[in-house]
């Protein structure tokens, strides 16, 4: 017989969301602000994964190098812009809610780590409506002193915040199943999110193609 594990966590950006737009949005208003070319969408979404920081720096290095004071400018002017603009485009990929809801009815608790900080990870959950679904929310700033994914300690905090048990991580970049790993619990990657290319080489458990493969995957890890 096949089982559940009790808890299941997910990242968020390029995860349960696709959030490339808003997150290209915020990334050009910022290179715009220093007179830098923009950058496409497909380009961005590729810096995504160890928080709006080293994202920016990213693009930052990618049109013509920065200083650390002009990162930090340029950082806050992100943020603001973000923060007012966090749910213009963005909206769960197809078959997140129905895998959200069958795991639910078998009792699974349900879980988010990310590394997008905490302030915005709430008010975008709560504007699309999918924040009661979850039982514990860590962000990248949740446990402070730059304790953030690929470190273990917030999957961790997560599997405490849920109550306690037998769980797996779904993510979909190397920083998802490199903390998982390290948290000693398996990691299912999401072909369709950030990670365009070498999603098979990101040593997960498993990879589903879409959420109506979530379920049974987790019944076979």
């Amino acid at each position: 017989m096949t089982s559940l594990p009790s808890i299941v966590g997910f990242d968020l950006d390029g995860t349960l969301v696709d959030t490339s737009r808003d997150l290209a949005a915020a990334v050009n208003h910022a290179l715009g602000a220093a007179g830098r070319p923009t950058l496409p969408v497909a380009r961005i979404i590729t810096m995504v994964g160890g928080g709006a920081r080293r994202m920016l720096a990213q693009a930052l290095d990618a049109t013509g190098g920065y200083d650390p004071d002009e990162l930090d400018r340029l950082h806050d002017a992100l943020l603001d812009y973000y923060a007012a603009n966090i749910c213009v485009d963005s909206t769960s990929y197809p078959g997140v809610v129905e895998a959200l809801d069958a795991l639910a009815e078998r009792g699974v608790t349900l879980g988010i780590v990310t590394n997008k900080l905490e302030r915005f990870t709430r008010p975008l959950l709560g504007q699309l409506g999918l924040a009661h679904r979850f039982a514990a929310i860590i962000g990248g700033d949740t446990l402070g002193n730059g304790m953030a994914k690929p470190s273990p300690e917030p999957i961790r905090t997560m599997i405490e915040g849920c109550g306690g048990g037998r769980a797996a991580f779904v993510g979909d970049s190397i920083y998802d199943v490199s903390a998982a790993h390290a948290a000693g619990i398996p990691a299912l990657v999401y072909r369709g999110g950030f990670t365009l290319e070498g999603v098979d080489r990101l040593g997960a458990d498993g990879v589903i193609d879409h959420y109506d493969q979530l379920v049974a995957m987790l019944e076979r890890l």
